[in-house]
């Protein structure tokens, strides 16, 4: 199973990898980092199939895969 890591106080809350995750693994989440935007958060780990285009997409280097 892979994880997915999420550096919240580098997240600006694009939702670029929420769009584009084929699984929908990721969603906003209801906690704020200390730059004022809500963080992305791992939902359903899952249904992850660590493909990295969250972290591909990312364009802070907020995510990172590991399989």
């Amino acid at each position: 199973m892979a994880e997915v890591t999420i550096r919240k106080e580098s997240c600006k809350s694009c939702l670029y990898c929420v769009k584009f995750c084929p699984k929908h693994v990721l969603e906003t989440g209801s906690q704020v980092n200390s730059k004022g935007y809500l963080y992305v958060v791992p939902a359903r780990m899952e249904d992850c199939v660590g493909c990295g285009i969250c972290a591909t997409m990312c364009p802070d280097a907020a995510i990172e895969v590991y399989k």
